[in-house]
């Protein structure tokens, strides 16, 4: 494993107060929010998060991480604009959703390490529940359609992306249109089979491994979605020798490393065999063998 590096802190992060110019609801009980935020969508890159709150309230207090979900440009091509996906489930995303446009709300970020760019000749997202969000923004910089971070990190890395997503039913399937435009081979599965294959994405996952495992192509798979999901994703992956990332959802009070409430037992080197790592700075992107599940 990596050590934890400098910029992994929330040093360079940016506090913005900006109103909702979209919160639209796109799937049963998920929205997506837009917001003005150019020091944050011109710096990220793909798996970061934000934190978000109400602003000019305090209820609730703590903000709430959000992977960033898309990145809009203006016709200049400056990126502008972020794209946030939410479920509405507790007391801050129900505020959230029933907040009209033009309400105010506080961002402060980019946070945490992000997706290493690691070439590949084949990436395949895999997702359940809402870890969709991370996956969108990945899969065009690995196709070279879209440049992120100040630096411009190379994109371009994989030759073709892949999307495997699952959720209990079709209603549950959001911005699945979004993955379509942006080109990538989409397999959906759902619990009930009202939508796509009635299977769990981990068994469709470690079939389409086994399709490509005599393909000659370097794969590479990242994954989000419930832990239990991840796990078996990653010990697909191990069983294959597919290198695997992993976007851990940890929940986050602060996301800036100071309140420790988002740690997650990670392996190490050394007399300790594992060490509780931060999922906000020296996450949220494991190597998925690095995780003790």
């Amino acid at each position: 494993m990596s050590k934890l590096h400098a910029d992994y802190y929330a040093d360079s992060m940016q506090q913005i107060n900006a109103p909702l110019e979209r919160n639209d609801q796109i799937g049963e009980g998920t929205f997506l929010i837009r917001v003005a935020a150019e020091p944050i969508a011109r710096t990220l890159v793909p798996g970061q998060f934000v934190m978000v709150r109400l602003a000019g309230t305090n209820a609730p207090l703590i903000g709430r991480a959000l992977a960033v979900y898309d990145v809009i440009c203006d016709d200049s091509g400056t990126p502008t604009w972020i794209d946030l996906v939410y479920l509405k489930k507790g007391t801050f995303t129900t505020a959230l959703a029933e907040s009209p446009l033009g309400a105010q709300v506080t961002l402060w970020g980019p946070l945490g390490n992000g997706f290493a760019n690691r070439v590949c000749d084949r990436l395949i997202m895999v997702s359940g529940g809402i870890g969709q969000t991370p996956m969108l923004l990945l899969g065009k910089e690995a196709m070279a359609s879209q440049d992120f971070g100040d630096d411009a990190r190379e994109n371009g890395w994989a030759s073709a992306v892949e999307f495997i997503y699952g959720a209990r039913r079709a209603s549950l399937l959001a911005g699945v249109e979004d993955f379509e435009q942006a080109g990538f081979r989409i397999t959906l599965c759902t619990d009930d089979g009202s939508k796509g294959q009635q299977r769990l994405v981990p068994d469709v996952l470690r079939e389409r491994l086994a399709e490509l495992a005599d393909s000659g192509e370097k794969i590479r798979v990242v994954t989000c979605g419930p832990e239990i999901m991840m796990e078996k994703v990653a010990e697909a992956c191990l069983a294959a020798g597919v290198d695997c990332q992993v976007s851990m959802e940890t929940p986050m009070a602060c996301g800036i490393g100071i309140c420790f409430s988002c740690v997650a037992q990670v392996r190490q080197d050394g007399p300790e065999e594992w060490d509780y790592k931060r999922t906000c700075v020296e996450g949220p992107i494991f190597d998925a063998d690095q995780i003790c599940w």
